[in-house]
């Protein structure tokens, strides 16, 4: 199978995708200027994938992130998500680089405004939470311990995400408002949150696609890197850069870190169209065009948000990106990254071009690490995975039209269901369920990207280093995954304080 993948130009086309690991590494974490303002809606990590849960065979999971970095202990306000913005997830089917299907969530504040008896005044409290939290997501509703929580809605978009006719996903009861349970405070707050978050696993029912799942709530952070030394010029020596001291060097700084997970699962059939299993996809979230910072904000009466710090109007306009991992990081330019989060596939060609024709991640690690950047410019091998898809794998059928996306072939099976079997080197490794065929989250993209980007499939003359097993130190902890849906593993605590540890 490496041979025949190898020879096919597929593991060659795994290079676009990896490029974009550049010096940042960070998935999506704070890549652009403007998105460090807005972490709300900052786009960290997307996963799509065929599910490998026992019995769930016939399904498609996509998982959204947003809001990085975000350390257990943050109270009181922990981590919601942005009532005023939308995020979706596009899908497209058709080879065209325009979304045909949007998956659109939308989250609301649902408030109470706590007051307890203090030498005979009744006064707001300061705390999220007034007393432990009941067991289940149904407790949520009913709890008079909750102080701010946040439902959301989900919407099947067919057509364009603006345009386009829009549904409401609905839950086992007919109701299409979901509950997303809260953050993970700490055990006096909610004793087992495991079982807590579990509860906020529903039943989708999603108009012309049949029964699915939705879970929109905290995660532990899944993806693995080595940030703070590699954003600072690859501070690596070059025995730990190149391998000789082995892959896993305890180099996760993202370890013991949060994130806030859409995740969603279809029926394949819903996704994919019948003439052609590729599907493309890529996560996007927008706010309106104009926040009026409010003087005197009202405080929220009974049931009502009240009118806040801000007040927000205007279209909605998209500020967040994100297909395959790390290319807004370094395979854009620094004065692109804005304009890469507000863009749409359609329009890659025209504005990042260069970046992928002629990469400058090669270049820097020859530089600071003296090994040589492969010599094959232009790159054109690298628009087949960061443009249009890899042939024999997951190029659609006809000629596409040229767009960053992450891809899938749907008709791929999972390899298989034990994380623990699965090879995080995906493709390059010889397992095309794995990265770039999709992304699951134990797949180590920074060390594929590495090495790609340096030459590991291309010939020793294009690519003289090409054969050094690249590495940043940092890889997955397949400890914390889950085995099903919704996949990635339960929060860390807020308390007791894992940082006593």
């Amino acid at each position: 199978m490496n041979t025949l993948i190898k020879r096919s130009g597929l593991a060659v086309a795994v290079a676009g995708l990896c490029l974009a690991a550049g010096t940042g590494y960070a998935s999506s974490h704070r890549e652009a200027p403007f998105i460090t303002e807005m972490p709300k809606v900052d786009g960290t990590d997307f996963y799509m994938f065929r599910s490998y849960e026992a019995g769930r065979e016939g399904f498609v999971t996509l998982i959204a992130n947003y809001l990085p970095l975000q350390d257990a202990y943050g109270g009181p306000n922990y981590f919601d998500l942005d009532e005023d913005a939308i995020y979706d997830i596009h899908i497209d089917n058709t080879g065209n680089a325009r979304e045909d299907i949007t998956f659109r969530f939308s989250f609301q504040d649902v408030r109470q405004d706590l007051k307890i008896d203090v030498n005979g005044e009744m006064v707001s409290i300061p705390l999220k939470t007034g007393a432990p939290v009941g067991p289940g997501a149904m407790d949520d509703a009913m709890n008079g311990a909750i102080q701010v929580r946040q439902t959301y809605t989900v919407d099947v978009i067919r057509g364009d995400r603006r345009t386009g006719v829009s549904q409401a996903v609905t839950g086992d009861g007919g109701s299409p408002t979901f509950s997303k349970p809260l953050d993970n405070i700490g055990s006096k707050t909610i004793e087992n949150y495991p079982a807590y978050a579990q509860s906020h696993v529903y039943t989708a029912n999603i108009p012309g696609c049949g029964t699915g799942r939705v879970f929109a709530g905290q995660r532990a952070e899944a993806f693995a890197v080595n940030l703070g030394e590699v954003f600072d010029l690859i501070n690596l020596s070059p025995e730990d850069v190149t391998g000789a001291n082995g892959r896993d060097l305890g180099l996760n700084i993202l370890e013991g870190k949060n994130v806030t997970s859409l995740a969603l699962e279809v029926p394949i059939d819903c996704v994919a169209s019948a003439n052609d299993p590729v599907i493309g996809a890529w996560t996007t979230a927008s706010v309106r065009q104009a926040r009026v910072i409010n003087p005197r904000p009202v405080a929220f009466e009974e049931g009502d948000s009240g009118k806040g710090a801000t007040v927000e109007g205007g279209a909605y306009t998209q500020v967040s990106r994100l297909g395959s991992p790390l290319v807004n990081e370094v395979v854009i330019g620094l004065r692109d990254k804005d304009l890469f989060n507000a863009s749409e596939p359609k329009d890659d060609a025209s504005n990042f071009a260069p970046y992928v024709l002629t990469p400058t991640l090669p270049v820097l690690i020859e530089s600071l690490f003296g090994v040589q950047a492969p010599d094959a410019y232009p790159r054109t091998d690298l628009v087949w995975a960061f443009l249009n898809g890899v042939p024999d794998l997951t190029r659609p059928g006809g000629t596409p039209t040229l767009g960053e996306m992450l891809r899938l072939n749907t008709s791929i099976e999972a390899a298989t269901s034990d994380v623990a079997m699965q090879d995080d080197l995906g493709v390059i490794a010889g397992d095309v369920t794995g990265f770039p065929n999709g992304r699951r989250p134990v797949d180590d993209v920074v060390d594929i990207a590495l090495r790609v980007v340096m030459g590991v499939l291309l010939d020793e003359e294009s690519a003289p280093a090409g054969q050094i097993e690249y590495t940043d130190g940092a890889v997955v902890d397949r400890d914390l995954l889950l085995s099903g849906f919704p996949y990635l593993g339960h929060p860390f605590s807020g308390s007791p304080n894992p940082q006593r540890n």
